[in-house]
């Protein structure tokens, strides 16, 4: 499996790679970069690496690479400017991401690949992907979610003194300042995280907190996040690959859970071949069902007053009609697998 990373000069693209050529779960890594330079030393670094890693080959490539390639992830973005607003920047990012995806449906993306969004404002620039790109909107990702739940567990962990992997936790909807902490289920491997010795609702805030200002408090410390999100990408190119079908919080067009449609948002999702395999559900709290759908809200505002700009563009994504989406029963509506034939999933 072919992988290309669209912006694969930079922190970001570059510690997507060495961690996909530390799993070892891909054949080729191709970097594609507008510092072509740049991409050249980390494909060199890595090659560099190589025999103590895997035997993944890593290169530079062009647009050009696209053509044949499986998995293209774009982490190309741009840093807010001193005295510029949240808007104008997501402006400009839009504009920066639309040219490079142009770039890439015009070098010949295949039906068949799959795209992941990681460049924000990430639920913003996945619903445009969905919209513009040309394949299944079930084969289009945004990160979303992923790393900040990534970023969760590690916090409660430190502040619990357990494993950070025996930490289950989510946080969903927004990527951004209204994203949601997931209290109903977490647990410590299985065991309720109110009742585990030593958790209180300060401790809680705490990590949450910490979460939602980790990208300000690396961009402080370091310029900003890197090995992290490159963890995270790999999580979600190994699920695909693999057909291992995680259930990871990534960002995809949401057709009526939750009472949220026609935005991009993180929620539980079964991630395999096929790309989004099926939307999970969870019975959640009154106000954690409020979280997200305030979250929707705030998507959906900012993409209307970018669609304002720049058009409205509308893909024909197979949507099965509200009517069909509501729950019979008992029962938990369940709209991707009427909207996924079995045989696009290929196993």
């Amino acid at each position: 499996m072919k992988v290309s990373i669209v912006g694969g000069g930079g922190l970001v693209g570059s510690s997507a790679a060495y961690s996909l050529q530390c799993s070892g779960k891909v054949s080729q890594i191709c970097l594609i970069d507008a510092n072509h330079e740049a991409a050249q030393g980390h494909a060199y670094e890595m090659l560099n690496a190589s025999s103590l890693t895997s035997d993944i080959r890593v290169f530079a490539g062009s647009m050009a690479d696209i053509a044949d390639t499986d998995i293209v992830v774009i982490t190309a973005g741009l840093r807010r400017k001193p005295d510029e607003s949240r808007l104008d920047l997501i402006h400009r990012n839009v504009d920066l991401f639309l040219s490079l995806l142009s770039e890439v449906t015009k070098a010949g993306l295949r039906k068949s690949a799959y795209l992941i969004v990681v460049s924000n404002p990430v639920d913003v620039l996945t619903y445009l992907a969905v919209q513009r790109s040309g394949l299944p909107w079930q084969r289009v990702l945004g990160l979303g979610t992923q790393l900040d739940t990534a970023r969760f567990r590690g916090n409660l962990g430190q502040l619990l003194n357990v494993p950070p992997s025996q930490v289950h936790a989510l946080i969903l909807g927004e990527h951004g300042d209204s994203m949601v902490p997931i209290w109903s289920s977490a647990s410590i491997n299985g065991l309720p995280l109110t009742q585990w010795p030593g958790y209180t609702p300060a401790l809680g805030a705490k990590a949450f907190e910490d979460t939602k200002t980790a990208g300000a408090t690396l961009i402080k410390l370091k310029g900003g996040s890197s090995m992290a999100v490159g963890h995270s990408i790999r999580e979600v190119v190994e699920s695909i690959a693999d057909d291992s079908r995680r259930i990871l919080p990534v960002s995809t067009l949401q057709l009526g859970l939750y009472g949220v449609r026609d935005v991009c948002l993180s929620v539980p999702t079964i991630v395999g071949c096929g790309g989004c395999r099926q939307q999970i559900q969870l019975n959640l709290l009154p106000k954690e069902q409020q979280g997200l759908q305030q979250s929707a809200r705030v998507l959906r505002e900012i993409i209307d007053q970018v669609e304002s700009r720049i058009g409205r563009v509308r893909a024909d994504t197979g949507i099965v009609p509200e009517a069909n989406l509501r729950p019979r029963g008992n029962a938990v509506p369940t709209p991707i697998q009427r909207s996924i034939p079995r045989s696009a999933w290929g196993k």
